[in-house]
Formats: structure tokens, sequence, C-alpha cells
């Protein structure tokens, strides 16, 4: 088992921001939150910027990454890094373009896939796991620390949209 890093530096994907009416920068919330509607992380995300989802696997104790995009108020997949094809990792054939990716990694790119109501479910792990959230300009929320072992709704939710949009 390799000792993982703290955060694995990948690069995300940048789209154009849009502005609003007003030229301002639209920023949307990127937030964590219990079946009970209590909000365990939040993170501030422009559209056009990105975050990542980083763990350590809970079998190799090896860092995966999924990066994702705002786009547009959408949460978009944008692409992923595996230390090997563990349990639960792998490449799915016509889903992104699979390559070599950093410190022997492996990358799947130009995945572009967007996420179905905006949201998923995700399992917090243990601290041993470390589940995440890391933005583009390095902001950190760290799930585990607040969440281990609890269901959360990882959902990007568009500035004005109510707080009550589940998936």
């Amino acid at each position: 088992m390799i000792a993982a890093p703290a955060v694995l530096v990948v690069p995300v994907l940048m789209v154009a921001s849009p502005e609003s009416s007003a030229g301002e920068r639209v920023v949307d919330q990127l937030e964590a939150v219990t079946a009970d509607g209590r909000r365990v992380a939040a993170l501030a995300v422009a559209r056009g910027r990105g975050w990542c989802l980083h763990w350590n696997h809970s079998v190799t104790g090896d860092p995966v990454v999924d990066c994702y995009v705002n786009d547009g108020g959408r949460m978009t997949l944008s692409h992923a890094i595996q230390p090997d094809f563990a349990a639960g990792l792998g490449h799915v054939p016509g889903r992104g373009v699979f390559r070599a990716g950093p410190d022997g990694t492996y990358l799947i790119d130009a995945i572009d896939e967007p996420v179905p109501g905006n949201a998923y479910v995700l399992r917090v792990g243990s601290a041993a796991v470390d589940h995440r959230l890391v933005t583009d300009d390095g902001r950190i929320a760290r799930l585990s620390a607040v969440a281990a072992g609890t269901r959360v709704i990882l959902r990007l939710r568009p500035e004005g949209a109510s707080e009550e949009a589940r998936p």
C-alpha cells in the first residue's frame, strides 16, 4: 500500500465563466447535505470553475480523484484520476478518453458527463478514506472530518435555486 498525499494536484477543465446581466460572475453553491437537510459542507464555485472529490481507496489506500466543472450551473464530471483498476474503479469504454495520468496513475479525461439532477449520493468514508472536496483555487472541505459514515447528497445548487432540491 502506498502512502497517499493529502491532496493530489490535478488540472481542472476551465470553461468560459458566464456573467450575470450586471456583468458580475455567477457563483453557485457546492453543498454536502445529510438526508435530514443538515448542510455539512458548502463551497462557492463560480460558473466555469471546478472542483474535485479526493479520497483514499478503501481497499488499497491509494488516492482517487473525480473532477467536476460548474458548466453554466450544471454539475459536469470532467475527468477522473485512478491509481489502478482496484475494486470499483476503471474505465468504461465510450465514456471519456483513457490515458496515462500523473505519477503513474490512469487518467480518464474528456468525460464531460452532466450529473443527473445536479446531485449524487455519497457515503462519506472514515478518516482513513478522507473524502474531501477541493476547489480549483485550493479551498478544501473535509467531509470525513464532519460526516464520516454518513450518507450525504453532493449537489451544485445554482444561484437563486431552492435549497429543497434533492436527487
